[in-house]
């Protein structure tokens, strides 16, 4: 790199965050259930205040690796 220069910071990738009750509707599952995967360690969670945002790529990995083959 040229001296001189400054550094040009690479673009992150945009993070979508979903509440607690998107996340439980997009799983039709109750928002409890979803707080028990996230205590639990489960599923992937910021706290933000008194409550959670769930990265949209965490749930879809949970579901992806939740799915079961019954064949």
């Amino acid at each position: 790199m040229p001296v001189g220069r400054p550094a040009v910071p690479q673009p992150r990738a945009a993070v979508t965050f979903l509440t607690v009750a998107e996340v439980a509707s997009m799983m039709r599952v109750s928002k409890m259930t979803v707080y028990r995967l996230v205590h639990a360690g489960e599923l992937s969670a910021v706290r933000v205040g008194r409550s959670f945002r769930v990265p949209e790529r965490a749930v879809q990995d949970y579901l992806r690796d939740a799915y079961t083959d019954i064949a």
